[in-house]
């Protein structure tokens, strides 16, 4: 039996049949560093406060380190994996142990394929969501053929959490089968990988595809798990429906009311999942010289805005626990060639004024319209432990846009 105490110390950077080159062990090393740093990171961030402009910039931070050593594991994975197939693979120690090195080759292909997909799902998670914590450069915030959609970040949020699993799993594994070689068979597997220690001429074993398929089996059990809990929509707080009192002669068909905030610096765009427009509107002036009425119900915590949606629709803004809807009143008037919905906004216990200036192209009995209007968050005490716009800004952009058909 081949004993680390005989091996002599290679310093070249490709590898032999016996043992690995320095390249290979730096990429081994490397990797053994950031993984539980980037585990390290996320756990802290996620459970770190939000309570006030220091606590949130400082989570922002936290997440962005994790995102970004997350993304560098990716590149490094890949690079090793790349360098890893145009050298040869150093023979097992012992190839007569057929159980433990088909056990150790499968836990090898988890961790390979983990350090892929772990960071790829964060990453893809990061792409498709609104919200804070960017990526450090050089890397992008956005993937290719990712849309921003928050049910798909939702549902690769859940994924990637999946995946984490399957490789802390594997990590553990592979730690204890390292300790096993070092401390119980006390020959040189660790020696080989820590200081590229030679132990002489192997028998070449023949490689196995079943180790790769055990492999594949986790991954998809994980990937069905993932699938299984992973939410069917996103929803920040239980949301009660929007509701409208107001007579209706028009009927939406299809709309989005969305709000753009400014946190950290970014604009980070959220949409309310759940609202209803009663719209008397007629096409001439009325007695009164306006043309028509609406009358808009919200639902606040059907909102979702990214990675900081609980955060939004809490106590600390829009309270939605307390107040679950929002009304928007207003009387439609002439704005030179255009309208403005004239009115009043009641949100979170507060009413304001509030004027809506939007177009409208009708043409028959169907009717495209677009607004936009600015909110101040201080106007409805939102955000009072967050005083100034270093964190959250004061202002909030708000867009609608929908048709509608004349009602019959």
């Amino acid at each position: 039996m081949p004993t680390d105490t005989a091996a002599p110390t290679r310093s070249a950077a490709t590898n032999t049949p016996s043992t690995y080159g320095w390249v290979e062990r730096a990429f081994h090393w490397a990797i053994a560093l950031l993984i539980p740093t980037v585990i390290a990171l996320g756990v802290i961030a996620h459970d770190a406060p939000f309570d006030s402009d220091e606590a949130l910039a400082r989570k922002a931070f936290l997440f962005s380190f994790h995102k970004t050593v997350g993304v560098t594991i990716f590149f490094v994975a890949l690079a090793r994996i790349a360098w890893a197939l145009s050298q040869p693979r150093p023979a097992p120690l012992h190839p007569d142990r057929k159980v433990e090195t088909f056990a150790a080759s499968a836990v090898h292909w988890l961790l390979y394929g983990s350090l892929l997909l772990v960071p790829l799902l964060g990453w893809a998670h990061h792409a498709t969501a609104e919200g804070f914590a960017p990526i450090w450069w050089p890397f992008g915030q956005s993937l290719p053929f990712l849309p921003k959609d928050p049910e798909l970040s939702a549902r690769l949020a859940v994924l990637h959490m999946t995946f984490e699993r399957v490789l802390v799993i594997a990590l553990a594994l592979h730690i204890a089968g390292a300790l096993k070689h070092l401390f119980v068979d006390r020959d040189s597997t660790f020696a080989r990988m820590w200081r590229g220690a030679d132990p002489g001429p192997l028998a070449g074993g023949k490689a196995h595809v079943a180790p790769f398929v055990a492999a594949l089996a986790v991954w998809a059990v994980a990937l069905g798990a993932g699938f299984a809990i992973a939410p069917q929509g996103v929803q920040a707080v239980e949301a009660q429906a929007a509701s409208v009192e107001g007579v209706s002669t028009w009927t939406v068909e299809e709309g989005t009311l969305s709000i753009t905030v400014t946190q950290l610096g970014s604009p980070v765009t959220g949409t309310f999942r759940d609202w209803q427009a009663a719209i008397d509107f007629d096409e001439t002036p009325r007695a009164d010289g306006s043309f028509g009425t609406v009358e808009v119900g919200v639902s606040t915590g059907s909102l979702t805005l990214g990675s900081v949606s609980e955060q939004a629709t809490g106590a600390e803004f829009l309270a939605s626990g307390e107040y679950p809807q929002a009304t928007f009143s207003a009387t439609i008037l002439a704005d030179g060639e255009d309208y403005v919905a004239d009115g009043t906004l009641d949100l979170r216990g507060v009413e304001i004024p509030l004027r809506l200036p939007f177009t409208l192209e009708i043409e028959g009995d169907r009717a495209a319209m677009t607004g936009q209007a600015s909110l101040d968050r201080r106007d409805f005490g939102m955000g009072e432990t967050y005083p100034d716009e270093s964190s959250v800004g004061f202002g909030v952009a708000l867009d609608v846009a929908l048709t509608a058909v004349r009602a019959e």
